[in-house]
This record gives C-alpha cells, structure tokens and sequence, in this order.
C-alpha cells in the first residue's frame, strides 16, 4: 500500500474543544456532516485502482470531491493541494516484552472534530492501521489502509473503497497506532531460507527500530518453535516490524483557497 498524498506542505491544527467553541456549535458538529450522501458515495466512489493502491484511490475521490474530474488511470499529482494532518492518540505496542513509547496524546473529539472541517469543505483521508479494532473471530488484516471519509454522524464515519460505516471509537482506535505492522507467521516462515542472514534484520542502521523491536529474536523464536513442533505450547501468530506509514486524518483542499491558507496556517492540535 501506498501512502499518496498530492501536497506541497503538511501542518497540524487545534482541536475545537470546549474552551475554544461555543457549547452549542460543538453539540452541532458532533451531530456530524456529510460531503456525500450515501447514494452520492455508491454513484461516486472509486473502487480499488490497483494492487497496494489505496492511497492513489483515495486520491481520486478526494479531486472528485473537490470538483476535480479526473480518471482513475490518469491519477497523479499534477493537482496542487494542500493538506493537514493529525496524528492519533498513543498506543502501546508490546511484543516480546519490548514497548514502544506512543504518540504525543491529542486533546479531540474525533466526530465534532472532522464535521468542523467538512461543514467548511475540506475533505478528509484517514490514514489507519487496520491490525487494530479486529473484531472477534475476525482474521487480522495485513494491511494499513487510506479511505476517504465522505461523512460523520452522532458516533459514527462514512468512508470509500470499501463503502463502510465504521462507529467512531474503532476508528480513533485505527487511527491511533504506533508505525508498526504484523507480518504474519505463515508469511515469515515461507520466506526463510537455510542461509537467511537474520542477523540483517538487527544491523539496518537506517532505522534502529528493527534492532528496538528485536525483529531478529522474534523471528528466531519462531523458528524454535517450528523446532519443537510442540502444538501446545503458545505460538506467536505475527512478527512486528517497523512499518513506513504514519496514522492519522488528512485534509485536502485547494492550495489558493481561503480553507486552503487556513489549514496551512492553523496550529497544531492541542496535547493532553
């Protein structure tokens, strides 16, 4: 998956919290907004251009909303937008007893916080790490994944590629993740060779969180267990490795708009 995002600048935004607006536009925007209607999303809505190419599908609908036709095949970045982004709230990642410090933690209301900016016209991408908020009995994902969010209501959001309704707590938990992914243990040992050099995985001085996340050791003791073949004993279903992506909402409008100038100009979202 790709993380495609046509911009040329980036910058975070304050949340609109109680001390900020008045009580009742908040209780207004958490009744949500709409880009869309749900028919409009079904007439729309681009499917899935391409394998790993959620990001330059999300990019399409975000033009299409903005007035700009373009056809998918034809999708790159020659449109100028400009963007802003929040990342989520922390979550721990433990694996083989190593967690990892989370986010700094940002005072928003998801809901009241994405219909403020949609009821002015930006249009928002989220960013999420599909490996959280599995449900029950449920095979984990093995993916990120950007969707657009053409809506929200009271506790809930409306999002493209796939056409889902999703409840508002298990989107904060997606959009909340650590950089991280789970590559799961039948994927890992296909790709074992005799001669593997596994001491690899620990020595890329690019990103030490290979070493931090002990992404050697896990892997070792994959193949310890494979070794014993002992069916009762805990199995580790997944590795963690760094992952490239980084979780969070972002807005798109056009570069010489007002909103435009707005979102690039508005400071970053308050911390807990």
């Amino acid at each position: 998956m790709e993380g495609v995002h046509p911009r040329e600048e980036k910058q975070t935004e304050t949340a609109c919290c109680a001390s900020q607006c008045p009580k009742d536009e908040e209780e207004r925007q958490a009744q949500g907004a709409m880009l869309w209607s749900i028919q409009e999303a079904v007439e729309r809505q681009t499917m899935q251009i391409g394998a790993s190419a959620c990001g330059a599908t999300a990019v399409v609908d975000v033009l299409q909303a903005l007035g700009i036709v373009v056809a998918p095949e034809k999708a790159d970045r020659r449109h100028t937008l400009t963007a802003d982004s929040w990342g989520g709230a922390g979550q721990w990642w433990a694996r083989a007893g190593l967690p990892l410090p989370p986010p700094p933690r940002r005072r928003v209301r998801l809901v009241p916080w994405l219909a403020r900016w949609i009821q002015r016209g930006a249009v928002p991408v989220a960013t999420m790490n599909m490996q959280l908020a599995v449900p029950e009995g449920e095979e984990v994902p093995d993916a990120w994944h950007h969707q657009l969010i053409f809506g929200v209501g009271p506790n809930t959001v409306y999002m493209t590629n796939p056409l889902d309704v999703v409840s508002e707590q298990e989107v904060h938990q997606r959009l909340c993740s650590e950089s991280v992914l789970l590559i799961r243990r039948e994927d890992v040992l296909l790709r074992l060779t005799a001669d593997a050099p596994l001491s690899s995985l620990s020595d890329d001085q690019s990103d030490p969180r290979w070493k931090a996340l002990d992404v050697e050791g896990q892997v070792r003791q994959m193949i310890r267990e494979e070794d014993h073949d002992d069916e009762d004993q805990f199995r580790m279903s997944h590795v963690v490795i760094p992952a490239a992506y980084s979780s969070g909402v972002t807005f798109f409008a056009l570069r010489d708009s007002d909103l435009g100038q707005e979102l690039l100009h508005t400071p970053e979202l308050p911390l807990l």
